[in-house]
């Protein structure tokens, strides 16, 4: 559905609402999460691209590097996923998957660094993640073509780096600095898709005295139905109407993407709150664990970035 916020960010840097006083934050210990955004923008400025190819760099609210190969672009992107052990393939791919398709690429190859841990590990553990990476490439017709494995010291439960590169015609990337004031914003799906999925998985024990197993079943399905994939959305956008930006909020929520599309595309943005989809289900929880589910992790809605004559018509 089109949407627009309750709150505002009408700022000449939507980085500054963001993160508040950043030499005071210099001195902090960072909690567990994505860096600061003020903090994460000043190193990437020291940063000096030396290869003309290189149209997109790192920078902060851009999803993934982007690198002209003559007659089509190459957009290649890393996420890892840590925070869970369950369907760990399945997230790395179509987390990465996402943000590749979030620029307009089709999503091709897909490499994965997978560290494990000792005294954990064994046959049945591992072949588990590689069926659920296989399981996801062949879902998005994406081919694993390599990586890295190894047991390491150290590690509570396992974590997945996924390395994925996509194309795009030269025609067909999608940028969120193109962003323009009097776009509208779609939202897909609903929000806290991922996180929702997430909690119904790891508070299981906690949760299963205050709802029914067929709500935490619904919950836990989330991953696959709605599902946190954006690939297929993402590439049927592109396809329907002037597409000026796309988004795939991950950590930090909705709240978390919209700051980012903001700093991304130069803009403000004004969104109502109360028409942004929430599964029932993801209320319930929010409800009961006291989180906001415009702050829970993401995945599984995709933020569009449209001319307003064209909002309807992609919805």
């Amino acid at each position: 559905m089109a949407v627009t916020l309750k709150w505002e960010l009408r700022l000449a840097s939507p980085l500054k609402a963001y993160y508040k006083g950043s030499v005071q934050a210099m001195r902090k210990k960072y909690p567990a999460g994505k860096l600061p955004p003020d903090v994460l923008d000043r190193l990437l400025a020291r940063i000096r691209a030396r290869d003309h190819r290189l149209l997109v760099g790192p920078r902060f609210g851009e999803d993934a590097a982007v690198i002209d190969m003559g007659n089509h672009y190459l957009v290649a992107k890393s996420d890892p996923i840590t925070f869970t052990a369950e369907h760990l393939g399945w997230y790395a791919v179509n987390i990465n998957a996402n943000d590749v398709a979030a620029m307009g690429a089709r999503p091709r190859w897909f490499l994965a660094v997978l560290l494990l841990p000792e005294h954990r590990t064994d046959g049945r553990f591992v072949a588990t993640i590689f069926q659920d990476i296989l399981a996801a490439c062949q879902d998005l017709s994406i081919t694993l073509c390599g990586g890295h494995t190894e047991i390491t010291t150290g590690l509570e439960r396992p974590i997945l780096v996924g390395h994925l590169l996509g194309e795009a015609r030269k025609d067909e990337l999608v940028l969120k600095s193109r962003l323009r004031a009097g776009d509208s914003l779609v939202l897909t799906k609903g929000i806290a898709i991922e996180g929702t999925a997430i909690l119904a998985r790891e508070k299981a024990a906690q949760l299963k005295r205050h709802f029914s197993a067929a709500f935490l079943g619904r919950a836990r399905n989330f991953i696959t139905r709605p599902g946190i994939s954006v690939v297929r959305e993402a590439l049927a956008a592109a396809r329907t109407a002037d597409v000026h930006a796309m988004h795939d909020p991950t950590e930090g929520g909705l709240a978390g993407g919209l700051v980012e599309l903001a700093a991304a595309g130069g803009v403000g943005l004004r969104v109502w709150a109360d028409r942004i989809p929430i599964l029932p289900e993801t209320r319930a929880l929010a409800r009961h664990l006291g989180f906001d589910p415009m702050a829970l992790i993401a995945s599984g809605a995709l933020l569009v970035g449209v001319a307003a004559r064209d909002a309807r018509k992609l919805v």
